[in-house]
């Protein structure tokens, strides 16, 4: 058993806050509990939500089997957690998911053999200009004060990614913070930063609560030229995506950015049975997810299998096969 690296859990349902314990025992008859840590993000995200969302799923329909979700800066810090055994499912970005699989995650020295149970829903980049700052493209970020994401986080590295796009370096703002969403929102409402950036599903809490404060007004900044760099750079990691006119309290046109799709994964060394029934729950209690948090609403067998650029986990490819659902490429 591995003990928790994280000084503080967050429960779900009646779980108890515990190491993940991968191997699972017959699902019937089984007198130890298996328990799970799930690896989401910040609280003022999406990840933190599901994950909470899938916990309980998971402690309240997989017999002999409990489910924590806990606070993480994210993505590649998922991806460490994962390689380390602490924790049994992450949530990540694919860019940082491949990262891990390729063994190119600053700090591992290792490849990660991380593999996908599912393609969830989509993250949008958000960049989020604090109204009156003389911030209306990319580039006027320059000289300003601003929150580039959380470290270890896809926000950071996928932010940095675009303003590399325009040619733009952390040198060439007025302060860098390194923020999650709930912070940087803090820190706007505060005057302390200009404008923030964050990855994330729709619509993000913390910006929703940004938007509805009294005396602030925000604005989100286009930016899908960079995608097709990011693209030529990085690989087919990433897409425009639209986000809707009036997502956010403020926004009177819809704003194209970047994005990608998030995924589901875990550690090969995840017993097939196991993988195969968080698969199955995930897909046949989506209802459930989409009451905890509207971003669910896109979790479909058919995207499922789309945007995963790490191999998928035998126990999901099983549950697929009987769903008659088609991967393209070699699994």
């Amino acid at each position: 058993m591995i003990t928790s690296i994280f000084g503080r859990c967050f429960l779900i349902s009646t779980a108890i806050c515990v190491t993940a314990i991968v191997a699972l025992p017959r699902f019937s008859n089984a007198q130890v509990k298996t328990r799970l840590s799930i690896a989401t993000g910040g609280t003022g995200g999406v990840y933190y939500p599901l994950g909470g969302g899938l916990a309980a799923l998971i402690s309240k329909h997989l017999p002999g089997v409990e489910a924590t979700a806990e606070v993480t800066t994210a993505s590649v810090d998922n991806m460490k957690l994962l390689h380390a055994d602490k924790i049994a499912i992450a949530f990540t970005l694919p860019d940082s998911a491949w990262e891990a699989y390729q063994g190119q995650v600053k700090g591992l020295n290792e490849k990660v053999a991380v593999r996908s149970l599912a393609a969830l829903y989509s993250n949008y980049l958000h960049i989020v200009a604090l109204d009156g700052v003389g911030i209306k493209t990319i580039n006027d970020l320059k000289g300003k004060r601003v929150s580039t994401g959380a470290p270890g986080s896809g926000t950071e590295i996928r932010g940095l990614r675009v303003l590399e796009a325009y040619g733009i370096s952390p040198k060439d703002l007025k302060s860098q913070e390194r923020l999650g969403a709930a912070e940087s929102a803090g820190a706007m409402k505060d005057r302390r930063i200009d404008a923030f950036i964050w990855d994330g599903g729709l619509p993000t809490a913390a910006v929703l609560d940004l938007g509805a404060t009294p005396g602030i007004k925000i604005q989100l900044i286009s930016h899908a030229d960079s995608v097709a760099k990011m693209v030529s750079k990085y690989g087919p990691l990433y897409f425009i995506g639209i986000i809707p006119k009036g997502t956010y309290g403020g926004m009177e046109t819809e704003v194209a950015v970047a994005a990608a799709t998030n995924l589901l994964t875990v550690h090969e060394r995840m017993d097939e049975p196991l993988a195969y029934q968080i698969t199955k729950l995930l897909y046949e209690r989506t209802a459930d997810l989409v009451a905890v948090h509207q971003a669910a609403k896109e979790i479909t067998l058919k995207s499922g299998v789309v945007g995963s650029p790490i191999p998928f986990h035998p126990g999901a490819l099983r549950y697929y096969k009987e769903k008659n659902i088609k991967l393209l490429g070699a699994q």
